[in-house]
C-alpha cells in the first residue's frame, strides 16, 4: 500500500471544521441532560476526543471495544463485544461515537446491546458515513461526512495496524 497514490478526502481543517459543527449540534441538543459518551475502539478514539472537547457541557466518557472486521477491508457480519460498559445506564443519555458507519452492523448492535440497559436515551454519532454498503436500517443521529464505497484511512481509521494516526481522511488509489 506505501506504493500507492492517496487520494485526500477530507484535510485536517474540513474534520476541524465539522467536529466543532457537531459538538455545538450536540450540545444545544442535550442541554440539561446527564451525557454519556461511549466511544467504539479502537476507530472512534481520536474521533470522540476531539468530539467531546468541543460540546459545551459535562459529559463522562466511557469505552466500549467490539470486533467485526479483524485486519481486513470487509466487515466478517459478526459483531461480538470485546469490553463492555460495567455500569448503570439508567439516568445517561447516551451518545455512542464511532468512526464509520458501514454496514451499520456494527452500531445496530451496540445500540441494542446498550439499549438494554436501559439508559434514558440513546443517539449515535459518527464521524462517516457510507450509506451505499448498509445492511441495516440504521440512520446515524449526527454524522460528520457522507462518503462513496471506498475503502478510506486515517483520522483513527485503519489499514491493517497502521495510519490511525494520520490527520486526515484518505483512500489509497491504484
Amino acid at each position: 500500500m506505501e506504493n500507492k497514490r492517496k487520494e485526500l478526502l477530507f484535510s485536517r481543517e474540513d474534520i476541524q471544521n465539522r467536529v466543532k459543527e457537531l459538538g455545538k449540534q450536540i450540545a444545544k441538543d442535550y442541554e440539561g441532560k446527564k451525557i454519556l459518551a461511549v466511544s467504539l475502539l479502537k476507530g472512534s478514539f481520536i474521533f470522540a476526543a476531539d468530539l467531546v472537547r468541543e460540546i459545551d457541557a459535562p459529559v463522562r466518557i466511557e469505552f466500549m471495544t467490539t470486533s467485526s472486521y479483524g485486519h481486513g477491508e470487509e466487515t466478517s457480519g459478526h459483531v461480538k463485544v470485546v469490553h463492555d460498559l460495567n455500569m448503570d445506564l439508567k439516568d445517561y443519555d447516551v451518545l455512542v461515537i464511532d468512526d464509520i458507519a458501514d454496514t451499520g452492523l456494527t452500531m445496530e448492535f451496540v445500540l441494542e446491546h446498550l439499549k438494554a440497559k436501559n439508559p434514558a436515551s440513546i443517539k449515535c454519532c459518527v464521524l462517516l458515513d457510507k450509506p451505499s454498503r448498509r445492511k441495516t436500517e440504521l440512520e446515524a443521529d449526527y454524522v460528520g461526512f457522507t462518503i462513496p464505497d471506498k475503502f478510506i484511512v486515517g483520522y483513527g481509521l485503519n489499514y491493517g495496524d497502521y495510519y490511525r494516526n494520520v490527520p486526515y481522511v484518505f483512500a489509497f488509489v491504484d
